[in-house]
């Protein structure tokens, strides 16, 4: 009996004398918390197993390592974001198609805050966490709209930037969207609406493709390009 239920148990759960292991989205969740707090490298297994609620060995049963939970915290995030991020109108001008994406990124952004923090720790580090989210994640992102860019910019439209310029142009106000404790000092409301919140992504959208637009200032040298 003892033999068959230990066969019976998923890899990473504890013993019968445990508590259960919490669900997998409840898992992926707290981790997503504990990162964005906490940071890669302070989230040690030991804490990580204390706020998910876990026995020390469920990490590296599970996933197989620190790194690879990590991974599946950030696949899930991001995968749950980028389902509800709204079609842009493929009739629309460039420049609708541009600012319908830019939108949406704002306003898809307030469902997991804690994703922009992740990201903001994580782009300052040259490390196999930045290829991962780079690879799997910006540059696909910015290769949907870099059609778009690329004929504004032929056509004088837009203003030629190098793409980091234009990369952080258009995701540093995804600040204005999840940073709310600033936000409220700065005069947000604290029960801030789903419609209020759309609201401030259409008019952040409207800002950017109206500086990216403003072709006669601030020019850089040489075009925007997703390779």
């Amino acid at each position: 009996m003892g033999a068959q239920a230990e066969s019976a148990r998923r890899p990473g759960r504890p013993g019968a004398d445990t508590p259960a292991v919490p669900e997998e989205d409840v898992v992926l969740l707290r981790g997503l918390d504990a990162f964005a707090e906490l940071g890669y490298d302070r989230a040690s297994a030991r804490e990580l197993a204390r706020r998910l609620g876990v026995s020390h060995n469920f990490i590296n049963d599970r996933y197989g390592s620190k790194a690879a939970f990590w991974r599946a915290v950030v696949d899930a995030a991001m995968g749950a974001q980028l389902a509800l991020m709204p079609p842009v109108d493929p009739t629309a001008d460039d420049a609708e198609q541009v600012r319908q994406f830019i939108s949406g990124l704002y306003r898809t952004s307030v469902v997991t805050p804690q994703l922009g923090r992740i990201f903001v720790d994580e782009f300052g580090r040259d490390t196999e966490r930045l290829d991962y989210v780079y690879e799997r994640y910006i540059a696909p992102v910015l290769k949907g709209v870099m059609a778009s860019i690329e004929r504004l910019v032929a056509t004088g439209r837009m203003a030629s930037v190098p793409l980091d310029v234009l990369f952080f142009a258009i995701m540093g106000p995804i600040s204005g969207m999840v940073e709310v404790p600033l936000a409220r000092r700065l005069g947000r409301s604290d029960d801030a609406s789903p419609e209020q919140l759309s609201d401030t992504a259409e008019a952040l959208a409207t800002l950017v493709i109206n500086g990216l637009l403003a072709t006669g200032r601030g020019a850089g040298n040489g075009r925007a390009s997703a390779g």
